[in-house]
């Protein structure tokens, strides 16, 4: 009688549950790759010199048409008629067929891919793949192109022979972050679709994508706080704390009407407008605390900092970034705003992480946490707090 019957009948007979609990050493164990990192990297080593690189895989009607041949050829034998054999060695030399033409398809062809600049996290994203045949005589026809780890393939209608073709597949990735691309399949199923031949290309790159800059984010007490000091300096509008002159650009709602330039304005159709450098007090500084742990509410809150900048950054605000082993410096625009959403693609949450020490006076930082809040901070942004 086994353990768990002999465990059983003594619980019942002394009126415990029935249920019986595994013992301590029936337990699941640790998984190999988390107990030890490198064995379980070589074995992912191993395994890929291992693994073929040429598979064949046959489609539902291959595997019908197979299966036919396979009876036909034992009701050929049994009966020997010659018709029968003149069929059967037809439908042998259509499977040969197939799988040359099949392995002339994927036969030298160089793939270079294309990652774009960065993608932004569940938005669909675009990877271009230039396909070279460098076949004499031979067209390559109907591939596709899978990116291992992604389920949307690129499809290749045609590679005509010493000639280069584009073709393009959208992918959305999840999270953010930096995900590696070490691997493209070549899968083809030309020309009667009875098998499906894969062929291994290793291809390495990196992919970076950029957190959602559209979650929606109050700064009141921050912009509260920025309307009192312009109200302070209002009176000295053309002293110190306007700044140096920097350029003209076009007039902007809510832009001090003082500062239209009217002898450019007039040769423009919008009116134009002088811009001063601002003052380094005016910068926002948004610290990202990144003591936590990873997960949905952790990236949350990136996504509150990434979004808290971009809106920053379109009411032209000077903003930078600061975490507690990373600050961008204080900058405008476009460029500014890709400099920032690199670092928050990078950065990793942890329990131990120490707190952010801003650059600047915490009066006039954004504070963005998964924990507590600080009240030095003019504003708190937590993932929960966005509307």
């Amino acid at each position: 009688m086994s353990w768990r019957w002999r465990r059983k009948r003594e619980a019942v007979a002394a009126g415990e549950s029935s249920v019986v609990r595994a013992p301590v050493w029936a337990e699941p164990q640790p998984r190999r790759s988390a107990r030890f990192p490198r064995l379980a990297a070589a074995a992912d080593r191993i395994r890929a010199r291992l693994r073929p690189p040429r598979r064949l895989r046959f489609t539902r009607a291959g595997g019908l048409l197979t299966a036919a041949i396979i009876a036909l050829g034992l009701a050929t034998l049994n009966t020997g008629n010659n018709l029968l054999y003149l069929v059967l060695g037809a439908l042998l030399g259509l499977i040969m067929v197939s799988g040359w033409l099949s392995e002339q398809v994927l036969r030298n062809l160089h793939v270079t891919r294309k990652v774009p600049r960065a993608l932004t996290a569940g938005r669909p994203g675009r990877l271009t793949y230039e396909v070279s045949n460098r076949k004499r005589k031979l067209p390559s026809l109907a591939v596709e192109i899978r990116e291992q780890g992604l389920d949307v393939p690129a499809y290749l209608p045609a590679a005509w022979p010493r000639a280069t073709v584009t073709a393009r597949n959208e992918v959305v990735f999840p999270r953010r972050g930096v995900y590696t691309l070490s691997r493209i399949t070549l899968a083809t199923s030309f020309p009667f679709g009875l098998f499906v031949k894969e062929r291994d290309i290793r291809v390495t790159g990196t992919c970076v994508v950029w957190p959602r800059t559209d979650v929606p984010v109050d700064l009141r007490n921050y912009a509260s706080e920025r309307v009192r000091r312009h109200a302070v300096r209002a009176p000295s509008h053309a002293g110190p704390g306007r700044g140096d002159y920097r350029s003209l650009r076009l007039y902007r709602p809510g832009d001090d009407p003082r500062d239209v330039n009217w002898r450019a304005s007039a040769r423009t159709p919008e009116p134009v407008v002088k811009e001063y450098e601002r003052e380094a007090g005016e910068t926002l500084w948004i610290c990202l605390d990144l003591r936590g742990e990873p997960g949905d509410l952790a990236e949350r809150a990136v996504e509150v900092a990434a979004s808290a900048a971009a809106k920053a950054l379109r009411e032209n605000e000077r903003v930078g970034l600061a975490t507690h082993d990373t600050v961008v410096d204080p900058g405008t625009g476009p460029g500014q705003l890709e400099r920032i959403l690199d670092v928050l693609a990078r950065v990793r949450f942890r329990a131990d992480a120490p707190f952010p020490d801003p650059p600047a006076d915490p009066a006039g930082c954004v504070l963005v946490t998964t924990g507590a809040g600080d009240a030095r901070f003019a504003d708190v942004l937590t993932p929960g707090s966005a509307p």
